[in-house]
């Protein structure tokens, strides 16, 4: 089944992803970090009883099951967090077939519910986490009070438990060097934007987490639409930005440059390559260059380190990594 991150959504030019997570506990066991590993099982097995019936396209996978390097690919994927890969003893994973849906278990909450879509889709993504809540809801006592909301472990995901974000590809905006600007910006208005991996995590790429910060006193509906207010004018911004920006030859030399080197280089390191792609985006997303799309969301996700020795089941060095990946890039690009 083709990956939901393959396809490009709605503003895909600078909208590369939205993801709509809900955390939530049961009332009859204690927060994460007070559960032994045989009530954590337990628990799991409460949970995924729960939402296998709801599609067949629903796996069940332990964490301890898994290698290191199929986690760390997970990751990169953005299916489960850093933090996760630890510890894996009464942890797992219920993840759909084409992993636009992954429900970490016994993460910092007792459940995690994530929903994923290409591009600019918040609706689309919270109505798809809501229908699986409102299930979740429905067989399990989920703690909630009437004044505070929905209870977790970390206070600041009071209230609604949501956070709502869009991966954005800013390339135009991070020459201009407006970003540290543009944080303090949206801080003001209760979002945050942070590197792809989340809190404490870098650029790579160009390509930045646009956030709720706030879940206490305000509604899921509320929180959607201020997100997705700011999203737009931000978007609207790069856009105008990559068009300045392309009419520097300089600056278009650099994209052509950057594809040459993708389609004839025989060794790329990962960022490298994520440097080189996002100047190819650019040249996509203005007419200057003819590339499919997909096929660079592809290569993006499946190209990372452990992703590819996941998928090659080997454990390469990074020479050799570097080499691989450089192969399937022409392959890709036609070098």
């Amino acid at each position: 089944m083709s990956k939901w991150y393959i396809g490009q959504g709605k503003d895909g030019d600078v909208v590369l992803s939205t993801r709509v997570r809900l955390a939530r506990n049961v009332t009859d066991y204690p927060f994460v970090e007070k559960l032994d590993d045989e009530r954590r099982m337990q628990l799991n097995e409460k949970i995924r009883d729960v939402i296998l019936p709801l599609d067949t396209k629903f796996s069940f996978i332990e964490m301890k099951s898994l290698t290191d390097t199929q986690k760390i690919s997970m990751v990169e994927r953005h299916l489960i967090s850093p933090e996760y890969t630890t510890a894996p003893n009464g942890r797992a994973l219920i993840l759909s077939d084409d992993e636009d849906v992954s429900i970490m278990l016994n993460e910092e909450d007792h459940i995690r519910l994530q929903v994923m879509e290409a591009g600019f889709a918040l609706e689309e993504a919270y109505e798809k986490a809501d229908r699986i809540d409102n299930e979740l809801s429905s067989k399990l006592n989920i703690a909630f009070d009437e004044r505070l909301g929905y209870l977790t472990q970390c206070v600041t995901n009071l209230g609604t438990g949501m956070r709502a974000s869009l991966m954005l590809h800013l390339p135009a905006l991070t020459k201009q060097g407006v970003i540290s600007r543009l944080a303090s910006t949206v801080s003001k208005l209760g979002l945050t934007i942070r590197g792809a991996y989340g809190e404490g995590t870098s650029h790579t790429g160009d390509i930045y987490q646009l956030s709720n910060q706030i879940t206490l006193g305000i509604s899921e509906k509320e929180a959607l639409t201020n997100l997705a207010s700011i999203a737009k004018q931000i978007i609207q911004q790069e856009r105008n930005a990559r068009k300045e920006l392309t009419q520097n030859d300089d600056f278009v030399d650099s994209i052509w440059r950057a594809f040459g080197l993708l389609k004839f280089a025989r060794k790329m390191s990962c960022a490298e390559f994520m440097q080189l792609i996002s100047l190819v985006r650019v040249g996509v997303s203005q007419n200057i260059l003819d590339v499919d799309v997909e096929k660079i969301n592809e290569l993006t996700v499946s190209l990372q380190p452990a992703t590819i020795n996941a998928r090659h089941k080997e454990n390469f060095t990074a020479a050799k990594r570097d080499a691989v990946r450089a192969k399937e890039i022409r392959e890709a690009l036609g070098g």
